[in-house]
């Protein structure tokens, strides 16, 4: 019976396309994964697949479990329009959502590729925050268009549907939290049993991510259910930072307290929008089955997937974050120093003293120089980002750069005269010129800022072709990419950057 059922998969499998994959549309690609056809959309020499289910719809019972295969279907499934954001609360990385199917992924390759082609592939994943954003913010279409290579961009669950934890979750499966973790993982196996329908090559996938990405990938270099699912890493404006299980399980606790609930069955009977409207937990939890020790530790001591890296942040990673600091007075300022860094005051006060001639801004731009060189964002940027390239690159290759074009349009136009240099995940309109983060920013692009994008999309593009970005590495000359605009990135001695940020004070 086994042979017969094996005989008949494979005579099943190699049916032709029906008729209406074919005929329904014209010109629509088509691809075959292993739960169904697909039918997706040609534009700009780009074939694109959108909302492909990954896993099966994390609902009802399946809320807080690992996520299950996706359940197969009939016929051609129409793939030309964005799938369900993840849950989470409106904000900068886009509206509302309740969503709970929401685990699709979405496939962007040269247009004509065909199955077998063997092109390299690029998974990306979103920032965030692990709280909100969604792979539809990654249209991949440039990159995939300039660099013939494979997009591949994905949504995992958020906040506390991504990552609670809690005793009773535990007691119904020996773990709980790290569920985003486990979407990107089942994203990942996906990618290597279905690429290659699409024409990428399941041995050359690239992982990379920015802010809650970033630390997305650092997590899978360490992750046991990750061994193996990719051949190189990009890390951007990202750390390892994350948590003991023990604190998460604590929080998750109150979490289920404030929601008036104690055990599972009542966390799952709550309505979406209670969950997202509620107290939100976002981190990754080591002492677990997915991530049985700390990230950080971990690659510092060389215990991780040894493949070539791209590490780097930006040049002012903090405005982003304390525009809100604005308007204070000189005492005010010096106060909050005071008050954040106790007996180091004095000393970081005359690294970053109060200018002449202040402005609304003045406070604002200070505080966010001090978080960004300090490393307070999480550990992410300046002299953190510095470190984690000197810590890595004893056991790995490593390419290091850091975005420092300080003149492009902001993340949003609020408020008004604030210059948010390069701010954290500015860059990322000048690889995905379609980013949506709430307001279009590469249609301002001036010419230098068109041909900053055209370099960095270049970069990104050798490094998922070839493992080298198309500057030296860090290993063998303690060098790292400055990215400006208008063909002015080169090479900076990573001396140089330290003294920017005043890492000799903040080491």
């Amino acid at each position: 019976m086994r042979r017969i059922l094996i005989i008949v998969v494979m005579a099943l499998l190699a049916l032709p396309l029906p008729a209406s994959a074919t005929s329904a549309s014209g010109d629509r690609p088509t691809a075959r994964t292993d739960t169904g056809w697909v039918r997706g959309a040609r534009a700009e020499r780009v074939d694109s697949f959108l909302a492909l289910p990954y896993a099966a719809p994390p609902v009802g019972d399946l809320r807080w479990r690992a996520p299950r295969p996706a359940p197969a279907w009939q016929g051609v499934r129409e793939a030309a329009t964005w799938g369900n954001r993840c849950p989470a609360a409106a904000g900068s990385n886009g509206p509302r959502s309740e969503a709970e199917d929401c685990l699709y992924l979405n496939v962007f390759r040269p247009a004509g590729t065909k199955a077998g082609d063997r092109l390299p592939v690029l998974f990306w994943i979103h920032g965030g925050g692990l709280q909100n954003g969604s792979g539809n913010q990654h249209d991949g279409t440039f990159i995939a268009q300039r660099q013939d290579v494979v997009v591949v961009s994905v949504n995992y669950r958020l906040g506390v549907f991504g990552f609670l934890a809690h005793p009773s979750l535990k007691a119904e499966a020996a773990q709980s939290g790290n569920y985003g973790l486990l979407d990107q993982q089942a994203a990942l196996n996906w990618t290597r049993r279905n690429i290659a329908a699409f024409g990428g090559d399941p041995r050359q996938v690239t992982i990379a991510g920015e802010s809650a990405g970033g630390f997305s990938v650092c997590a899978h270099l360490t992750a046991p259910g990750s061994a193996g699912q990719f051949a190189r890493a990009v890390i951007q404006s990202g750390s390892c930072t994350s948590r003991p299980y023990a604190e998460g399980e604590q929080a998750g606790t109150n979490i289920a307290t404030t929601l008036g609930c104690s055990d599972a069955a009542c966390l799952r009977a709550l309505p979406a929008g209670r969950l997202v409207d509620g107290p939100q937990f976002a981190s990754f939890l080591y002492d677990t089955p997915a991530l049985p020790e700390n990230p950080d530790t971990a690659v510092r001591a060389g215990r991780f997937q040894r493949v070539p890296l791209v590490v780097g942040s930006n040049r002012d990673e903090g405005r982003t974050f304390l525009q809100g600091n604005r308007g204070w007075t000189k005492e005010q300022y010096e106060s909050w120093i005071r008050a954040v860094f106790a007996d180091r005051a004095e000393a970081i006060l005359a690294r970053y003293p109060w200018p002449a001639e202040p402005d609304q801004f003045t406070s604002a731009y200070l505080t966010a120089a001090v978080f960004t060189d300090s490393g307070f964002l999480a550990g992410l940027g300046g002299c953190p980002t510095l470190r984690f390239m000197r810590a890595l690159s004893a056991h790995t290759r490593v390419y290091g750069y850091r975005f420092d074009h300080r003149t492009g349009p902001g993340l949003t136009p609020e408020p008004i005269g604030y210059e948010w240099g390069a701010g954290h995940a500015a860059e990322l309109a000048y690889m995905w010129p379609s980013f949506d983060n709430g307001t279009p920013i590469a249609p301002t692009f001036d010419a230098s800022e068109r041909r900053l994008a055209r370099d960095m999309v270049g970069y990104w593009g050798s490094f998922t072709r070839a493992g080298k970005p198309g500057w030296p590495d860090f290993n063998r000359t303690s060098l790292v990419m400055s990215l400006r605009a208008g063909g002015r990135s080169t090479p900076v001695p990573v001396a140089t950057m330290e003294a920017e940020h005043n890492c000799d004070l903040w080491s």
